[in-house]
Formats: structure tokens, sequence, C-alpha cells
């Protein structure tokens, strides 16, 4: 049955294509982002910050479910350096932002919200080759980003037990930004946990529509594209929790 998804992030490289595949299945799709939302109908875009509790509570009203992308993309510098965007950037966005969703969520009564989390917050083991990552190793984040995500990943879990929603936590492969491919190009393994666009639309797709009821209360999964040599995220869980697997692999659609 048709729906209305609030997406939020809706402008940026994966939340278009969710929005091109909600939209394609007969979705009704709102959108929230910095900027307008591509494909979405002017009355169905809200510009602005998470952190406008106003606009973000008239986005999410009469929403059957939420997909939250929207966050700042990354560490400003990795390895390490003295200076980072923890306070600036993270901090606002990743983790009060999150924050802000999720109370309007709660308010609105949405029965099910998906998060944007990364497979960074498991990197710790992807550079030990303790492969395939499964969803009960512990955390070995990769530096503050993956930190935040650490934290979106429980926010929506504490959320889901204390407020009667169910959350599913995703922890999404490289789907490369602008500028980006010819990092993935020269590096063998990160193709391996490339993820397309097609792939993550058609993933948040079957997340919204597996029935709430269908759903444990809370679930972590690891989603990329197929690995052309190993595997190194444990995708099985995705196929089990909403009938997922990916149909395509690195480098379709890669550069935009």
């Amino acid at each position: 049955m048709s729906q209305r998804v609030l997406v939020t992030g809706s402008a940026g490289r994966i939340g278009r294509a969710v929005v091109r595949e909600l939209t394609a299945r007969g979705h009704t799709v709102v959108g929230f982002d910095m900027r307008p939302t591509p494909g979405v109908p002017e009355s169905q875009s809200f510009v602005g910050s998470l952190l406008d509790t106003e606009l973000l509570a008239k986005a999410m009203a009469g929403a059957n479910c939420v997909i939250h992308l929207a966050a700042a993309p990354d560490d400003s510098h990795f390895p390490p350096q003295e200076t980072n965007n923890f306070e600036s950037e993270l901090l606002p966005s990743n983790v009060l932002g999150s924050y802000r969703v999720m109370e309007a969520a709660r308010t609105a009564e949405v029965p099910k919200v998906i998060l944007a989390s990364t497979g960074q917050v498991i990197d710790g083991h992807l550079d030990d080759n303790n492969i395939p990552v499964t969803v009960h190793m512990p955390y070995r984040p990769r530096y503050l980003y993956a930190c935040t995500k650490v934290f979106l990943e429980m926010l929506g879990r504490v959320y889901a037990e204390q407020h009667g929603m169910k959350a599913i936590a995703v922890r999404l492969g490289w789907c490369p930004r602008p500028g980006q491919a010819e990092l993935i190009a020269n590096s063998p393994d990160d193709q391996d946990v490339f993820l397309s666009p097609g792939d993550a639309g058609r993933f948040f797709a079957a997340a919204v529509e597996t029935p709430a009821e269908k759903l444990p209360t809370w679930a972590a999964v690891h989603v990329t594209s197929k690995p052309l040599q190993q595997l190194r995220y444990d995708l099985e869980p995705a196929a089990k929790l909403v009938g997922w697997r990916p149909q395509e692999s690195w480098p379709t659609d890669a550069v935009e």
C-alpha cells in the first residue's frame, strides 16, 4: 500500500536515489534538506535545518515512516589532526539533529524509522581483516564521524524500546559523492564495500514496505552492493529482515 515517507537528506546522493525508487513504487515522498529535493513537488519539499523544530514537525505530519539520511558527511581530517569538525558540523548535524528527528517522530507517533548509519562504525574489524563483519560484532569506529553514528544507532534503539516504534539502523557501504569514485577505483578493498544508488534505493524501499508489525523493535543491518572479490559485510540480516539482496556491483552508476 502507498505510504507517506519523510526522507531527510533527500537532495543528497543516496537521498535522490531513495526518492526516485519510492516515487516509482507509488509512495508519497516528503523531502527535507538544506536545498530543494529533485523529483518532489514544491509543497512536499521542505528546505531548512533539522534544528528547526517547527519546520521539522510540519514535514513529519502524517508520515507512516521516516528515512533519516541527513548528516554532516565525514570527518574533516583523517588520520586525526589537532583540528576537526566535531563541534562545528558533526555535533549539531549528526547528534543534535538526529535527536530532533527522533523527537519529532515520537511526537507525531510515526511507527517506523530507518536510520542511515555507516560501515565506519565497524571499520576496525575491516582493518584487521576480521571479515565478513557481522551485526553482532562490537563497535570499532573509525573516528569522530563514526562515533556520531554509534550514537544514532543507540538513539534509535532507545526510542524504539521506550516509545513503541520500530527502528532499523542501516550500516551503509560507500556510495561515492562527486570526486570520490577515483578513490574507489584505486582500491580493490573499497570496491567490495561499494554501494550503488540503485541498490541503496531498493533497500530503503524494501524497508519502507515491510510492515512494522513484522519487524523486531530494533535491528542493525549492513548494506552494500555485491562484492567483486570478498564479502566484507554480512548481508544476510538485510535479506532476512526486509527481503533485500544487492543486484549491482562496482562501478555501476558510481559517477553522477
